[in-house]
């Protein structure tokens, strides 16, 4: 990038956060000259590219002001009726099914979709939301990315609420945002795949479980809760963390020095079903038969349960329901903005997900 397109990006960047709101008086030249370490000049074409887009305005003998974009981008919006939506995978695995379910009911109503994935990377994330902030949009859904940490982007979502630009979240929420969400009740998932282990007479259980999100963290504590409730002790080292960076690698590595001790755990409840079949691998490997050997349950309920020779035990999401509850719920909550409807706000749905017993699972001898 050219010196002028890093210092235009670094303040759009600050109005798309908020740093800058309408009508705010941004820096002095002097101070953005100071701070970008750049020529007046270069501060000059970066604020005149800015002003004659609509990002700021001048005031003679005043400075340069944040400008307000929210009435002109919100009557833009209405006219384009464009949804983003945001996950942090769009092809592979529940994702394509949850986006199915919205695009349809979206496309029937009249609304393009725009599909945005984050990988899972917060500066991703950010990417992408000053993208649609710059672009009219009517509504957005979006799944969190690395929901259990503190998220630096968080300014975004406020900025949304200041330009009135409605916003759900699915699978997971910033706590401190306090959205309208659609989710799964992870921590009864958790607690029913472990409790089936237990049921089955297995007391040497590993979890597995992805904490950079708060679905691992709370099917974790489901774990933790159905060993309480039935008074199984649990061995520390049966608890395997992770973070999506290190799903391919770390989860195989744990269990492989779990399977070299002299007391082999019996049953793993994995994270969600691409992990059990991960596992899968490694218990093939090491000749050891599903389920007669290892008893494995996973979580979601995906396609990939009933692919393996040997089909998945595994725990329900709703997947196309929630997407196209998703869909009617962002809908209502336009409606209501452009309308300036007094109504009741919205209330988040919870989903009571279901045990799926398939051939992974059986009593231990």
């Amino acid at each position: 990038m050219t010196k002028y397109s890093k210092v235009k990006q670094a303040i759009k960047s600050r109005i798309l956060d908020g740093t800058y709101v309408p009508n705010q008086k941004i820096n002095s030249e002097n101070e953005l000259m100071k701070e970008f370490e750049v020529s007046r000049h270069t501060i000059r074409i970066a604020i005149g590219e800015l002003v004659s887009e609509g990002w700021l305005y001048r005031e003679q003998g005043s400075g340069t002001f944040c400008a307000d974009r929210t009435k002109q981008d919100r009557t833009h919006s209405n006219d384009t009726k464009t949804i983003a939506i945001i996950t942090t995978f769009i092809s592979d695995y529940i994702f394509p099914s949850i986006i199915r379910g919205a695009e349809s009911y979206l496309s029937e109503r009249g609304y393009q979709v725009s599909l945005f994935s984050t990988n899972n990377k917060i500066e991703h994330e950010q990417r992408i939301l000053e993208n649609i902030l710059s672009q009219p949009v009517d509504g957005i859904i979006v799944e969190p990315t690395k929901s259990s940490f503190a998220n630096p982007n968080i300014n975004y979502y406020f900025n949304l609420e200041r330009m009135n630009i409605p916003y759900i979240m699915i699978n997971a929420f910033y706590d401190e945002l306090e959205p309208v969400c659609l989710l799964v009740d992870d921590e009864k998932g958790g607690y029913l795949q472990t409790e089936h282990l237990i049921n089955q007479g297995h007391t040497n259980i590993v979890g597995l479980f992805k904490t950079d999100d708060n679905q691992g963290i709370k099917r974790m504590k489901g774990y933790v809760k159905a060993h309480r409730k039935h008074q199984v002790s649990i061995n520390p080292q049966n608890i395997v963390t992770y973070y999506s960076e290190e799903k391919l690698e770390k989860p195989t590595k744990e269990l492989e020095k779990l399977l070299s001790q002299n007391e082999k755990p019996t049953a793993l409840v994995c994270y969600n079903d691409e992990l059990a079949l991960i596992l899968l691998d490694l218990l093939r490997a090491k000749k050891l038969q599903v389920p007669k050997d290892m008893s494995i349950v996973g979580y979601d309920d995906s396609f990939l349960a009933e692919i393996s020779e040997v089909k998945l035990t595994t725990v329900s999401h709703p997947k196309t329901e929630m997407g196209e509850q998703a869909a009617e719920m962002i809908i209502q909550m336009i409606e209501k903005e452009q309308r300036n409807k007094e109504t009741q706000s919205l209330e988040s749905i919870v989903y009571h997900p279901q045990l799926i017993v398939r051939q992974s699972t059986t009593d231990i001898n």
